[in-house]
């Protein structure tokens, strides 16, 4: 049958075909002629080839990606996906074919490939696979253990509390359900925004899929067929935010060399007994250098992704994809195919990896609000630390097998609304860390401030750039009544005056910015933390997490209303940092200074970095860092809003624009609406389409 291809107004591609793998072809390949270097840029990141095209700074996540085997752990994947449910891996293949059909032509319009002389591969069945898996590795947080175990060695494990927030590498959203009790048209409506490093191409793409099974819309992973996380059938819609869970361990290992040849490898198990664990070599090859070798060891835990046979220490992972072999792709076609929430439901039975808060919504007035993914049961030590691989009582003992559902709808919010922001709730029992409830807390006072709501409203919600997390040092600064300089008066009144919002051309949130800097600064450089400037020795793709500035910065709420921080004078910081910032009063805005700087495969491309309101604690959460920069490179990656009582009234944003071909129409055109907080209409007409071409 013909398959057919039509844009929009903004380029998005609208895909319709004869068959479910007819259309996974014709995914494969307009994503491939949009977003070939995203695509290829995606594929040797999980293969771990980067640097051979980008060079010496991409060696850290090669050696990563290689030690941590992505590559191996999508082919089991595939190959387990070929013997359990044959009819999704036909249906990845098939988007494997269509991606190989585009990416010479895609490549031919991404002067990336000219630049850095890549010439566009050849993707595998597995590679889809991949993509997801390098995607998501870091997802949970892992390393968040390793700053764990730094803080309880230096400060005591009384310590961990007080940096318990939403770490720099951990990504989250928000999300809303407002049930059709709540609504202009007695229809359900849910809206969020993922918030992920902003990426240039961004790291999700719109597309409708249509075929005689499924009619889709929504936003999905460039390289990977279907729609996984936002979506709307026009009969039921769903949306995801990181449920914070940690499902992934580090275990300390004890290895030794055994017989004759060096790739001979034991490590010591929990009975006592030292078990035989793999060792091969992998080079990695760097444009303008020489290449890497790089040691890959594997023990009956995972592979080992700190250490090594010679190294002082060594530590492993164990993550579930690389012990089930299975990272939950079965669940992507029952989920296109649901027409209700009950299908969404047993769809997302099959879900893996990553462990996500789900919200969905049908036509008929069904509500689902559930934790989907796998969670191994083990200890509670392995959750917070790294644990011995030698000591009983450290393996994992299957999965939970029931995942938290609230049938009343009232997660966060309760009176027909659920909200959803990576905080304590609905998945507390899997987690560790989660965000501060700043942002559910808004989103809950907003949704509560009418009594009916439609889809275009959401807008506000979504824009909403109150900072509540600023009261801590706002308490501090008011504190101050003695000794200020005539200039520290006028900033602390300034502050106490100001309405508490990150807006761009806000004054006062730039100077409460500044402040907070100069005491996070103050407060890194006191002897009582400052033992925590200096990272174990670890991997560099690592250090984000175990960076003392962040964490301080991130933690700052917590580090102040402490009833005592180690002897810490945070008076006196505070007054300081009052002192430092009112020396120096350049009169700026806070966009002026909090400007997006999204992440580019090739960093050296010249960019205007627009301005931005809002921060880290706010509903539009564009984080900066406190303390090291106010430019911002996370924040949403999309925005939507799925009603659903009208398909085609429902509204979505990207940062950027569907086209990933720099300079092209619809590269950036999104961009001045994705800034102004405003959304764009979906359209699922074909009739008002523009069709491209079709071919039988």
């Amino acid at each position: 049958m013909t398959v057919e291809i039509y844009r929009d107004a903004w380029g998005i591609p609208h895909l319709r075909a004869g068959s479910a793998l007819e259309l996974a072809r014709a995914q494969g390949r307009v994503t491939a002629v949009d977003r070939a270097w995203q695509l290829e840029v995606e594929r040797h990141r999980f293969q771990g080839t980067t640097a051979a095209f980008l060079g010496a700074e991409a060696v850290a996540w090669d050696r990563f990606a290689r030690q941590a085997r992505l590559d191996d752990t999508a082919r089991r994947c595939f190959a387990s996906l070929e013997r359990r449910d044959p009819e999704t891996a036909a249906w990845v293949v098939s988007y494997v074919d269509g991606v190989n059909e585009g990416l010479a032509e895609g490549g031919r319009r991404a002067v990336e490939f000219a630049e850095t002389g890549l010439v566009p591969g050849r993707w595998e069945p597995w590679t889809p696979l991949g993509v997801w898996l390098g995607t998501h590795i870091l997802f949970a947080g892992f390393p968040a253990k390793l700053w764990r175990e730094e803080v309880v060695r230096r400060l005591g494990p009384e310590a961990v509390g007080l940096f318990a927030t939403d770490g720099p590498g951990t990504s989250g959203s928000n999300g809303w359900l407002v049930s059709g009790a709540r609504t202009v048209t007695g229809h359900a409506v849910i809206a969020g925004d993922p918030h992920r490093f902003i990426e240039d191409p961004g790291v999700y793409q719109q597309i409708h899929l249509s075929c005689p099974e499924f009619d889709v819309i929504g936003l999905t992973v460039p390289g990977v067929p279907g729609i996984a996380h936002f979506a709307h059938t026009g009969h039921v819609a769903w949306a995801i935010t990181n449920a914070m869970a940690d499902y992934q361990d580090l275990f300390r290992e004890r290895l030794r060399r055994t017989g004759s040849s060096s790739a001979e490898v034991e490590a010591l198990g929990p009975d006592g007994e030292w078990r035989p664990a793999t060792r091969h070599t992998e080079s990695v090859e760097v444009a303008g250098g020489e290449p890497v070798e790089v040691e890959v060891i594997e023990t009956a835990r995972g592979p080992v992704v700190i250490g090594g046979i010679d190294a002082p220490e060594s530590i492993s992972l164990r993550c579930p994809p690389r012990v089930s072999a299975d990272l939950g792709f079965s669940a992507l076609l029952p989920l296109l195919r649901s027409r209700r929430v009950a299908d969404v439901d047993r769809a997302l039975d099959l879900w893996a990896e990553p462990v996500n808060v789900v919200q969905a919504a049908d036509t008929e007035g069904g509500l689902l609000h559930r934790v989907a993914g796998r969670v191994p049961v083990r200890g509670t030590d392995n959750r917070t630390r790294i644990v011995n691989a030698w000591e009983p009582g450290r393996e994992w003992r299957g999965w939970h097998e029931e995942m938290p559902h609230d049938d009343g709808i009232d997660g966060g919010g309760g009176g027909g609304v659920a909200v959803m922001a990576n905080q304590r709730g609905i998945a507390t029992p899997f987690g560790v860390e989660f965000a501060a409830p700043h942002r559910a807390a808004r989103i809950t006072e907003l949704l509560g401030g009418r009594a009916k709501w439609a889809a275009e409203d959401m807008a506000a919600v979504h824009t909403d750039t109150h900072l509540a997390s600023a009261g801590a040092l706002l308490d501090r600064v008011g504190a101050l009544r003695e000794g200020l300089s005539p200039g520290a008066v006028e900033l602390r009144d300034q502050l106490l005056g100001w309405d508490r919002h990150m807006d761009a051309d806000s004054l006062g949130a730039a100077a409460f910015a500044a402040v907070r800097s100069a005491v996070v600064r103050g407060l890194a450089a006191h002897p009582a933390l400052a033992v925590l400037a200096e990272p174990p020795a670890c991997p560099e793709v690592f250090l984000p997490w175990l960076a003392l500035v962040p964490r301080i910065g991130f933690a700052l709420e917590n580090l102040l209303r402490a009833e005592e921080l180690y002897g810490i004078d945070r008076t006196a910081i505070v007054r300081a940092a009052v002192e430092e910032v009112a020396a120096d009063r350049t009169p700026r805005t806070w966009g002026e200074t909090h400007r997006l700087v999204p992440w580019r495969a090739l960093g050296g491309t010249s960019y205007e970095r627009p301005g931005l309101s809002g921060d880290h604690d706010c509903v539009l959460c564009t984080s900066a860092v406190p303390g090291i920069t106010d430019l911002s490179a996370r924040g949403p990656a999309a925005r939507y809003v799925w009603d659903l009582a009208d398909r085609d009234r429902s509204l979505w944003i990207v940062p950027f624009g569907a086209d990933g071909v720099a300079g092209a129409a619809h590269h950036r055109d999104q961009l001045p609406l994705w800034l102004r907080g405003e959304l764009a209409r979906v359209t699922t007409d074909w009739n008002v389409l523009t069709k491209e071409n079709h071919a039988d």
